[in-house]
């Protein structure tokens, strides 16, 4: 590889015990989300939602570079075993320094299952909390710690509020839920204000794994092999509502992420969506004055991991549109190896393209440049 360091598309931060109990609003700070240490016997540290949220347990949310025999033992500890760049932003810049890493988008980890809240205020408030803590982190260098920011789309008026207070703050951009509700899906024309925020403020606008507001629809998908290989199908729905509906359309320059669901599966769904859409759009009704996958190449990007398949995607969905991500610190984080497996993985990849997808889409996407 040429003599230049990555960019992380996806990575994430820790939040400490504290973020939400001390910036909570009064009215909610009781319901504050907070850790709870060796819960209901279970040994460990356990971050603590409320009835709509199972707990959940810390460790595995900074296991980067922690052999794997060694995981069952690390999951059992608490906030004790963070590394410092849980709470000091310098000695994250010092952990992307040996990764090879220059700069990081940086999304929630705690905040993720925030997403399935059925009380939208109190999820409001967590999310403005968070909002602050990272935007207050990520100050100590915008440059290389490139904050997103969570929204809550019931109050629309007040979305497109929160998403410019926060891109004053220096936020690049912000989450929404990978999949909305049933009864309100990203065709509704409730949404349309916010589109138009996100397009004039130029936030690209995130759908990351886990944060679907449908939570689990059967048994089946609390087996974690079936959620795991079906976790994609939440984004795939919405980006076929986003195109097929005309959202994209209406918002040319409204830039959707697809982030942490690898991008194997992508070739297929534009092919897929442009076959229905020559077969069936005088029978749907679908008018677009674009094929569909073209929307797709203009407007949506996304994040992968460890996907073998990306080297053959790029013959289809273009290193202009994908970015490599570290994911750290989680536990399937290429640190302190990443610069050993892009080197790896894209090494049969021309080197132009090779930059983009590791460093250029990125840093085009969010300002970086």
């Amino acid at each position: 590889m040429a003599d230049y360091r990555l960019i992380s598309g996806d990575s994430h931060f820790v939040e400490p015990p504290d973020t939400w109990t001390v910036r909570m609003d009064k009215k909610f700070r009781d319901r504050a989300p907070h850790t709870v240490r060796n819960l209901d016997g279970r040994e460990g540290e356990f971050w603590v939602y409320g009835d709509d949220i199972p707990p959940i347990g810390v460790a595995g949310f900074f296991a980067a570079g922690v052999p794997a025999q060694d995981l069952p033992n690390f999951y059992k500890r608490g906030f004790e075993a963070a590394p410092k760049s849980v709470w000091d932003p310098a000695a994250r810049l010092k952990d992307q320094d040996l990764d090879g890493v220059e700069a990081e988008v940086i999304y929630t980890s705690f905040g993720m299952p925030l997403f399935s809240l059925t009380d939208a205020e109190l999820r409001a408030a967590c999310f403005r909390a968070f909002n602050d803590w990272a935007a207050d982190y990520c100050s100590h260098d915008l440059k290389r710690l490139v904050p997103l920011g969570l929204i809550s789309l019931e109050d629309i008026p007040g979305a497109a509020a929160e998403l410019n207070r926060i891109a004053k703050k220096g936020m690049r951009g912000a989450m929404i839920w990978a999949e909305p509700p049933d009864d309100r899906p990203y065709s509704h024309p409730d949404y349309e204000p916010f589109w138009a925020a996100a397009q004039e403020l130029d936030m690209p606008l995130s759908l990351h794994l886990g944060t679907g507001m449908k939570g689990h629809q059967s048994d089946a998908m609390k087996h974690l092999v079936f959620r795991v290989a079906t976790i994609h199908q939440a984004v795939e729905r919405s980006l076929v509502v986003l195109v097929c509906d005309g959202v994209l359309e209406k918002f040319p320059n409204l830039k959707i992420v697809s982030a942490e669901h690898d991008v194997g599966w992508m070739p297929y769904l534009m092919q897929k969506m442009d076959k229905v859409q020559a077969k069936f759009s005088a029978v749907t009704g679908m008018k677009l004055s674009l094929r569909a996958s073209e929307y797709i190449k203009r407007q949506v990007f996304a994040t992968f991991i460890d996907d073998d398949l990306v080297v053959d995607v790029l013959h289809h969905y273009e290193p202009d549109n994908i970015m490599w991500s570290s994911d750290y610190p989680h536990t399937a984080a290429t640190f302190p190896h990443s610069r050993e497996y892009v080197d790896k993985l894209l090494g049969a990849v021309a080197e132009p393209s090779r930059r983009k997808v590791v460093r250029d889409t990125a840093a085009r996407l969010y300002g970086l440049e």
